[in-house]
Formats: structure tokens, C-alpha cells, sequence
């Protein structure tokens, strides 16, 4: 067991505004040290306007090793990256970077992963779905991918900003062609549905979907993690609904997150 931190500790930021209800430092912190592995996660409340400086200042840490990327940053993020992953470059957002040898970013989207993963760990059959998607940020962008790749057979895309919609239907489309549509805010016909939108982060925020539409064999999920159960989920479980948090998809990306920091994949 490692006896606390020092001066040798690596450090692995966490990027994101508002920071207060991310789950990555204390729950990364905890994995680090049973892999037995001397590092530390620390959150930074980084507002957009003050994001590129802050990552050109993060170059010339040379105790960081690594950095975690959460709302509203993960496209911003890209393009701090001289490297990407196949997935990062197809939905042109970072949630997790590394350093290259020589010192600069390489990034992934593990979102899409980790939802999806949480999803099958509360019992989700994802193949052969029909899905809708709520939510066309970073997040969502990730999670509609791997939905697809995971075997849905048809992603329905629902965002209020509607620019932002058609241009993640353009890229999924690029991958999965016949599969992805324009969607409403009516789950109505679906198995799945995934709020990747902040609706419900504060107390009085309206409901990202008619949750009186919803079909007690539905699934949903949502990716907020404070607080755990969110208004929609609470509203999918007095229907039936079985469900998954955002707590359930970040528990599910923290190995994923180590092997990709400290085993390259």
C-alpha cells in the first residue's frame, strides 16, 4: 500500500465548469491506489474562455501525466490533441488525453463505452434496439456512437439546437449510414433512451423527454452523476423503467480510463 503523496506523485487533471458534481477525483484517486499506483486527480473549474490557456500552461507540467475531460470542454479539447483515436477524429471530441513521447496530447472518447457498459451491467439487451438519443454534446456524441456500434438497429437524435443535431447525424451517418435519424422528445416506441443533456443537474430543469410516453420495458439512462437519481430516472422507475446513472457510467469508465493512461490502450 503507497503511504500518501509526495513531490514523486503524478497528477491527472480533471477539466471541466461547472466541477462541483464530477465524480473522477476522489473515485480515480481510489482506483490509483488499489493498482497500487502513485498519482492523485485533481479537479480544475476552467471556464471556456480560459480553457486553450490553461492547456498550454498544463504542457509545461512535468508532473502531469495525463488529464480528464467533462462538460463543456471535450471538443475544445480536440483540438489540443496532435494525436487522436479513430473515434476522437469521427466525433471530433476528446474526454481523456495522455502524453505522446514527446510530451504533447494524444486523446480518446471513452464516454460513448462507459455508457453503454453501464447500461449492459443493469441488464440493457442494447442489440437490435431502437434507441433515442437526447443530447448531441460531447457525451451524447460518444454514446450515440457506441449505441450503434454496439448493435441498435436504428439511433433517433433529439437536441434542442437543431445545427447541432444534423451535424452529429452527418458524422454517425459517416459509420453507420442507414441507421440515424432525427428524433423528438417523444420516447415513444423506443427501448432505449439516453439523456446526454444537463436537464436536471438543477433543481426546477424540465424533463429532457415526455416521460409519460415512456413504456415500462424502456431503458434509461442518464449520464448526470450529482444527483444520482435524477428526475428522469426517477420518473422512468415510477414507471417501470429500469435504469441506469450517471455514477452507474462512471464507475464503469474508471478501468477504462487506467488502461488507458497507464497501459497505452
Amino acid at each position: 500500500m503507497l503511504e500518501g503523496y509526495s513531490g514523486r506523485s503524478r497528477v491527472y487533471f480533471i477539466l471541466g465548469h461547472p466541477i462541483g458534481q464530477v465524480k473522477a477525483p476522489s473515485g480515480m484517486t481510489k482506483f490509483f491506489e488499489q493498482q497500487n499506483r502513485d498519482a492523485i486527480c485533481v479537479p480544475i473549474d476552467v471556464e471556456p474562455p480560459h480553457f486553450d490557456a490553461l492547456m498550454k500552461a498544463v504542457l509545461t507540467l512535468r508532473n502531469v501525466d495525463g488529464l480528464s475531460i467533462t462538460i463543456p470542454h471535450k471538443f475544445s479539447a480536440f483540438h489540443q490533441c496532435a494525436t487522436v483515436s479513430e473515434r476522437a477524429r469521427l466525433l471530433t471530441s476528446c474526454n481523456i488525453l495522455r502524453r505522446n513521447v514527446d510530451g504533447s496530447w494524444h486523446g480518446d472518447m471513452l464516454d460513448g463505452l462507459s455508457s453503454v457498459a453501464a447500461m449492459r451491467d443493469r441488464g440493457c439487451i442494447v442489440e437490435r434496439q431502437r434507441a433515442l438519443l437526447v443530447g448531441a454534446g460531447g457525451a451524447g456524441s460518444a454514446i450515440g456512437l457506441a449505441l450503434l456500434d454496439a448493435g441498435v438497429k436504428q439511433l433517433a437524435v433529439h437536441d434542442s439546437d437543431s445545427t447541432r443535431r444534423d451535424e452529429l447525424i452527418s458524422r454517425l451517418r459517416q459509420r453507420h449510414a442507414a441507421n440515424v435519424a432525427a428524433g423528438s422528445a417523444d420516447p415513444s416506441g423506443f427501448g432505449i433512451v439516453a439523456n446526454a443533456t444537463p436537464a436536471g443537474m438543477k433543481p426546477g430543469d424540465p424533463l429532457p423527454i415526455a416521460v409519460e410516453r415512456l413504456s415500462p420495458d424502456c431503458f434509461v439512462s442518464d449520464a448526470i452523476t450529482l444527483p444520482a437519481i435524477t428526475p428522469l430516472l426517477a420518473a422512468a422507475g415510477a414507471r417501470g423503467c429500469r435504469t441506469s446513472t450517471g455514477v452507474d457510467m462512471f464507475q464503469a469508465a474508471r478501468k477504462p480510463m487506467f488502461d488507458f493512461w497507464f497501459n497505452g490502450a
